[in-house]
């Protein structure tokens, strides 16, 4: 851990990453990309020292209010944030300035924050995104070490539902040959369905890999799927986007569960619901 002082905290479309570097040990983590110039190892976490007073001075030179969201490149609730609590105090900042909040997660200690949470959302708008991939609960530890599993994820979810918060859920990434099943699927949508949630964001059935992501994620293959790694190479070789040989028949059952219950799952519907406040449009991630 290590402090760093940045003259900017918000990007050109209100996002914002506290820190730098993520704790969770996610095998397939597309932060981990040489193409984000990183400088210290990623576990290494860069604490953005000055990050709160940077951010106040640009809300209040802000013209409109807007959404704010954070977790993107790193998650808000990772561990440290015990001790250091940025993500809470910038909740507490968009709550004093009147801004919306959104932000992702794969953590259920967001649930610290409810009532703040809860402010937020009474006054303006706060959007809970929680990223769920695995049902099975063994495989999960596995895919994602170091963060609360799917079940805690689903918990969290339900605790936002009966206190009227609005959740996405990011069914991202699915790993072909790994949790690209229909039951895991059905157990993933089956959660979705019991908390209630908004939309459910899903890009493909698949996972991307680029240069430093896919050493780290063959890395793990080796280790705890043995010979897995070759057949990947075999099919996908260095491609971008692999997408699992199962997409179509997971998107039917996907497609179908949502359209009954009511679920949203247009992209473009779904982020322009992130991103709206009392009619205002303002965009914070990059798609």
């Amino acid at each position: 851990m290590h402090y760093q002082k940045y003259k900017h905290i918000l990007s050109a479309k209100n996002g914002m990453n506290l820190y730098r570097g993520c704790l969770h040990g996610c095998i397939y983590c597309d932060s981990r990309s040489l193409c984000y110039d990183f400088k210290h190892d990623f576990t290494d976490i860069e604490i953005k020292e000055n990050a709160l007073e940077i951010l106040e001075q640009e809300l209040l030179k802000k013209k409109k209010k807007c959404m704010l969201g954070t977790g993107s490149m790193t998650d808000p609730y990772m561990s440290i944030e015990n001790k250091y609590e940025y993500t809470r105090k910038s909740l507490l900042l968009a709550l004093k300035y009147d801004f919306g909040f959104s932000f992702i997660t794969k953590s259920a200690n967001c649930l610290r924050d409810l009532n703040l949470i809860k402010e937020i959302n009474n006054k303006t708008k706060c959007v809970v995104q929680m990223t769920l991939t695995t049902y099975d609960e063994t495989l999960c530890k596995i895919l994602e070490p170091n963060v609360s599993t799917t079940k805690e994820r689903f918990e969290a979810l339900k605790v936002f539902r009966d206190n009227n918060i609005p959740t996405i859920v990011w069914l991202s990434p699915i790993l072909p040959f790994i949790n690209d099943t229909l039951e895991n699927l059905k157990g993933i949508l089956n959660y979705c369905v019991e908390a209630k949630v908004y939309g459910i964001l899903l890009f493909d059935f698949g996972l991307t890999l680029r240069e430093g992501n896919r050493e780290y994620f063959f890395q793990n293959l080796d280790k705890y799927f043995p010979n897995l790694k070759e057949k990947y190479i075999k099919i996908y070789g260095n491609s971008y986007s692999l997408r699992s040989p199962n997409a179509d028949i997971l998107l039917k059952e996907f497609k179908k569960v949502c359209q009954e219950n009511k679920i949203e799952i247009d992209v473009n519907k779904i982020f322009t619901y992130l991103n709206t406040l009392e009619n205002k449009k303002e965009i914070f991630f990059d798609l």
